[in-house]
């Protein structure tokens, strides 16, 4: 008898875990919208860097009016930072960089500032 409750409890403390587990990971996700299009470099100049960070490797530049195929957003929230995830195909030499730009200089809407997201909780 003490047996099978040991064994109910280790059931019931396992599906707790996993649907604790689903929800973190489900959570987590909320911080990056998908979607694709297309839009221009609204700066001067912005760095496109490998990872969605102020300190992550700078892979190139793009340059205003440069071309972004976006899809992709994340929220840095030790930065306090969006980003704009695309590939930006320069004017001048026709390059494609693929990368994360600041999303002030890389949105869908076409200003600067943008308009952001809301910041996931």
């Amino acid at each position: 008898m003490i047996t099978r409750h040991r064994a109910q409890r280790a059931l019931a403390a396992a599906s707790l875990g996993l649907a604790v587990a689903a929800g973190g990971l489900a959570t987590a996700s909320t911080a990056q919208a998908y979607d694709t299009g297309t839009t221009t470099i609204s700066c001067s100049a912005v760095k496109i860097r490998k990872a969605p960070s102020k300190t992550s490797t700078v892979v190139g530049i793009g340059y205003r009016n440069d071309k972004v195929r976006y899809d992709q957003w994340a929220y840095k929230k030790a930065e306090k930072t969006w980003y704009t995830r695309g590939t930006v195909t320069r004017k001048s030499d026709g390059k494609k960089i693929r990368g994360y730009m600041i999303y002030n200089c890389a949105n869908p809407y076409k200003t600067n500032p943008a308009p952001k997201p809301s910041i996931p909780k």
